[in-house]
């Protein structure tokens, strides 16, 4: 049946190649693939396969050799530098393995950061950052504290918080739960499914089938190619053996 939802972003037979010297890499062989409103997906493979340059073309962070990437519905290889940062700080939120979060700043201004190019007034960024931390199920308190005063897991929700805080209508999570324990790990895909039943269409990379039958849909990429996709097994799943 096909599916009735807006596309967000759409894939066109994606090639990328990387070059370095008389050396080139093929990360991706003509690939097409959706997203839409309300997705909740996990992209596996296996290391190399391609799977975080999958992630980097759908957040736009960066272009392909040949190909198409549309944007609800807007070529985005027409689109500036300057106009793709925009875009990815407006409707784009980044969570990876590493927290990438500054430790000489407070976690309140570790989230606030996307929020300061928009030229938004401090009392409405400090109530965005307030309810984007809760709504990542963080805790107030840690507000005033450095991130290396938390655990890794707070500091993974810290780091939604900040991919979250203008409310981005997509969300995307590179192996978020890599450098995490399991009772962490489980914490953290909670919070995603939350984001989702909030709205957020989510997009994950993970090479933990665990974490990928959190998901609702499944899909395989091997040698830069999409070759499955498939439905998650909930009882398999990290939520369902953490039980």
């Amino acid at each position: 049946m096909e599916n009735s939802k807006k596309i967000l972003i759409e894939l066109v037979n994606v090639y990328k190649e990387y070059r370095v010297g008389e050396i080139s890499t093929v990360a991706l062989k003509n690939v097409s693939f959706k997203v839409y409103e309300g997705d909740l997906l996990a992209i596996m493979g296996p290391s190399g396969s391609g799977k975080t340059t999958l992630l980097n073309m759908l957040g736009l962070l960066d272009r392909p050799t040949s190909g198409r990437i549309l944007f609800e519905g807007k070529d985005a290889s027409k689109l500036s530098d300057k106009d793709l940062a925009f875009l990815r700080n407006i409707k784009l939120g980044f969570v990876f393995q590493i927290f990438n979060l500054v430790n000489r700043l407070t976690v309140f201004e570790n989230i606030e950061l996307p929020l300061i190019p928009r030229a938004i007034p401090r009392s409405l960024r400090s109530e965005m950052v307030r309810e984007a931390l809760l709504k990542a199920g963080g805790e107030p308190e840690w507000l005033k504290k450095k991130p290396n005063q938390l655990s890794g897991g707070q500091q993974q929700r810290v780091a939604i918080a900040r991919a979250i805080v203008g409310n981005p209508p997509i969300v995307l999570a590179d192996e978020p739960t890599g450098n995490l324990d399991r009772a962490s790990a489980k914490i953290i895909i909670e919070t995603f499914l939350n984001l989702n039943r909030k709205g957020h269409s989510v997009i994950v990379v993970t090479h933990d089938p665990e974490v990928a039958n959190c998901m609702r849909n499944i899909y395989v990429i091997r040698d830069g190619a999409i070759v499955g996709a498939y439905e998650p097994n909930p009882s398999e799943s990290l939520i369902s053996k953490m039980m």
